[in-house]
């Protein structure tokens, strides 16, 4: 799959929904997280691959870790 500027493939992101609402998702590019608002809940990437376990999800309501760590 072809990524874009953002580092996440358009359409891997039009696909992909929070496991726990099926709501869309955004893409943080800072973070390198994928955001479900409705959950509240930011999903992240590890080496290009979303991790899409609610239990590895980082709450909006506590603050990022730097991309990476």
């Amino acid at each position: 799959m072809a990524e874009d500027k953002s580092g996440v493939d358009p359409k891997l992101l039009e696909i992909l929904v929070c496991p726990l609402t099926k709501a869309s998702l955004r893409y943080d590019r800072e973070a390198n997280e994928l955001v479900s608002e409705a959950a509240g809940l930011a999903y992240p990437i590890r080496d290009g691959i979303p991790i899409m376990l609610v239990e590895e999800a980082r709450r909006l309501d506590e603050p990022k870790k730097p991309a990476g760590a």
